[in-house]
């Protein structure tokens, strides 16, 4: 074995690592920074023993301070339950416009609502509540079924089409490709489209006119302006749910999608439906 080799400078011992003639002496550590060292590892050592720590097959150690950030949540959670349970209280006993004339009720309820609209309503109208295909704004002021405070309670409480609840909101479109001829079809889209733009072919215009009169106008009324007792849509104010243009005003007048939307108030109990509808209406689209 090979003496230890002297750094002949320094005087120090080398660890024997050699890069070009260059040699890497074997300095020790300050000490400050081994009892540093030593000091974590002690503080580790206490803090596995004190807190939960372990993973262990179906559970971790408990630690002996017994301490629980699952229990600590729990306890938050249960404090700010008491602390707005005079707020939900209220707004269970008190009427919409009770609620919409106090402005601290109000505000509780645009607040409550706004945490509950991202929660179980974002996933189809945007986090913003700006909608997309099939899945109305709620910021404008076209509303199928109307934006009074009230309507938007009946909505979200009692939804769309939803199976097993007697109060909510039914419209059916028939499907007129079973019912129209085929340039018919074409014929009264054109008609739609031109009320608020340029339909393809201006001579389609004036029959598509009286196609709409004769199939379309007992529901959605002889200036298209829609019927909100009956679901039916707005067709004159450029707003479009279901698809923009001809071809899509074609193809739901040919087969029309029906949107579903569950009834908010057994999942979520009246309080949290108004300060939904109450949030939804500050939007800026509320009547």
């Amino acid at each position: 074995m090979a003496g230890k080799h002297i750094d002949e400078i320094s005087g120090v011992e080398t660890t024997g690592h050699e890069w070009d003639g260059i040699r890497e002496l074997n300095n020790p550590m300050p000490r400050w920074w081994v009892w540093t060292f030593y000091a974590t590892i002690l503080w580790a050592i206490a803090y596995t023993v004190a807190f939960p720590a372990w993973p262990l097959i179906s559970d971790t150690t408990r630690g002996m301070l017994g301490w629980s950030s699952r229990a600590n949540i729990a306890a938050e959670l249960a404090s700010a339950k008491e602390a707005q349970a005079g707020f939900v209280d209220r707004i269970s006993k008190a009427s919409l416009e009770e609620i919409l004339a106090d402005p601290q009720l109000s505000q509780f309820a645009i607040s409550g609502g706004a945490s509950a609209f991202k929660v179980n309503c974002a996933q189809c109208h945007g986090s913003g509540a700006a909608g997309g295909p099939g899945f109305p704004n709620l910021n404008d002021d076209d509303w199928v079924w109307g934006g009074t405070v009230e309507d938007i309670y009946q909505t979200i409480a009692h939804g769309i089409r939803h199976p097993g609840d007697d109060e909510t909101r039914v419209s059916e479109m028939p499907a007129f490709g079973e019912i129209l001829e085929p340039d018919q079809i074409k014929q009264v889209a054109a008609y739609v489209v031109s009320l608020t733009g340029t339909p393809s072919d201006a001579s389609l215009v004036e029959p598509g006119s009286q196609v709409f009169a004769d199939n379309c106008a007992a529901c959605h009324g002889e200036d298209a302006r829609g019927n909100r007792e009956m679901g039916a849509p707005n067709l004159a104010d450029a707003i479009w749910l279901k698809g923009e243009g001809e071809a899509a005003v074609a193809a739901q007048v040919r087969s029309p999608k029906h949107g579903v939307m569950p009834a908010w108030l057994p999942r979520l109990g009246d309080p949290a439906v108004k300060q939904l509808a109450v949030f939804v209406h500050s939007l800026g689209g509320g009547e």
